[in-house]
């Protein structure tokens, strides 16, 4: 009940802090396994490598997708559980996740190693690219079950309440992967496959990690024997809430195939090696936002739950400020600096760094209103509007990005490319503001108590 009585009455601007910073820390070391790789294989492999590691990007994402499927629905139902005081059954959740887990490995691993050649050409893979980008994948996929277990069973540590010990498993993974980088790539020479081994060793420590954690550390939960067999109820509840993040990676990962295949026509290989180099500058900005977003959900959500509409607003308001300032710093830097920026990843290809340069002014132009969208968004799920919040987070990503990049390059060429990612962000953040104006009016109106300091019953 302590909590409770925390998120009912603290001081909204600390407990922003408390629970956004592990979530920040965790989100921007899970971002290093992609920036650090791209940064070592473009400084010493090559241009073709990162293009060839870039169209690796949306097998990464499905395999993601699957963790997610039975990692998130596995999680949320626990907590659930575990909020009925019914320990067991949440116990029964975790060891049927941890088979389905495995069998979700098996079955990506097998899939992806028998069709990775015809994936790869049907994203855009050249002959220039294609052997990179085989070497790096195949290696992810045959150790997939690493990154799909860890991922899965992180995310239960969370719903049990330790969200420290899930950003340490993340530490443990991003620290390891930039030290085998280094002895990989640089001293053993390794190239590509080097990049590959060290992102999969990273990922089968974090699984030996988050596995003792269940089996002999100190959690709540405990892997047993006797719930290893999967049962047809509990197997179906957790894909019914897994299913919405796993069709939004799903959604993700064809946007990438698109863009890619439309980067390849319009610019060629290292159009497609550019949109790494920018995917990894802009994933080193929008994590510490997604950090602010599950920092700020429960805050929002205990206090709309018992009326405390002020904090609600307070909370809000404070989630986007802090968000728009790392946007708009993150845009800032990007059009101050961006080639210095870019030649963390590239040195050795004068053109690769032209293309890179001009397409992330262009694409991250829009990037000082991300903050207000991506915030609003997550705003509507942390209040029970599941279904708003994902068509604002689908109407950004997908619904007016793909049109975008299909039509814009007819009139721009590889520059139409660019200029999709900021129409998609303006359209969708302006829906966004006119959504979030309407429900702060509900709330401005309340049915019942909204005074800030009303306590908690506990």
């Amino acid at each position: 009940m302590e909590r409770s009585v925390k998120l009912g009455n603290k001081k909204i601007s600390k407990l922003l802090l408390e629970f956004s910073i592990p979530a920040i820390v965790g989100m921007l070391v899970n971002s290093l396994y992609i920036v650090i790789d791209r940064i070592f294989i473009g400084r010493v492999v090559g241009a073709m490598a990162i293009s060839g590691v870039s169209l690796t990007f949306p097998i990464g994402i499905l395999i993601m997708a699957f963790a997610m499927l039975v990692g998130i629905g596995a999680a949320a139902r626990i907590s659930i559980k575990l909020g009925e005081n019914k320990k067991n059954e949440a116990e029964n959740i975790l060891g049927n996740a941890l088979v389905l887990l495995v069998l979700v490995s098996a079955i990506v691993t097998f899939l992806g190693l028998v069709f990775v050649e015809p994936m790869l050409r049907s994203f855009g893979a050249s002959n220039n690219t294609i052997g990179y980008a085989k070497q790096f994948i195949t290696i992810l996929l045959a150790g997939s079950i690493f990154q799909i277990i860890g991922f899965g069973l992180n995310n239960i540590i969370r719903s049990e309440g330790n969200p420290k010990k899930a950003m340490t498993t993340m530490l443990i993974g991003g620290i390891c992967n930039i030290i085998l980088d280094f002895v990989f790539i640089y001293i053993l020479n390794f190239g590509i496959r080097g990049a590959a081994i060290a992102t999969v060793i990273s990922q089968g420590i974090n699984m030996v990690w988050v596995l003792y954690y269940f089996l002999r550390g100190n959690s709540m939960l405990k892997i047993k024997k006797e719930n290893l067999h999967l049962k047809k109820d509990v197997v179906l509840s957790i894909f019914s809430i897994g299913m919405s993040p796993f069709a939004m990676q799903l959604a993700a990962s064809l946007v990438n195939i698109i863009l890619n295949r439309s980067l390849f026509i319009y610019g060629g290989d290292l159009a497609i090696g550019a949109m790494g180099i920018i995917n990894g500058i802009a994933t080193l900005i929008l994590m510490p936002i997604f950090g602010i977003n599950q920092g700020v959900q429960p805050i929002i959500g205990f206090n709309y739950g018992a009326k405390l509409y002020n904090r609600v607003k307070e909370a809000l308001k404070i989630a986007i400020i802090a968000a728009s300032v790392i946007s708009t710093v993150g845009a800032l830097s990007v059009h101050i600096f961006p080639r210095i920026l870019v030649e963390l990843f590239n040195k050795n290809d004068v053109n690769l760094t032209n293309i890179s340069v001009n397409g992330i002014k262009i694409f991250m132009f829009m990037f000082p209103i991300l903050g207000f969208q991506i915030v609003s968004s997550n705003f509507f799920q942390a209040i029970g509007r599941a279904k708003i919040s994902m068509f604002l987070a689908l109407l950004r990503q997908v619904i007016v990005l793909i049109p975008m990049i299909l039509v814009l390059p007819k009139m721009f060429g590889l520059n139409g490319v660019w200029l999709a990612a900021p129409v998609s962000d303006s359209v969708s953040t302006v829906l966004t503001f006119i959504f979030i104006v309407l429900e702060i009016k509900k709330l401005n109106y309340p049915t019942n108590n909204t005074n800030e300091n009303v306590q908690i019953d506990v």
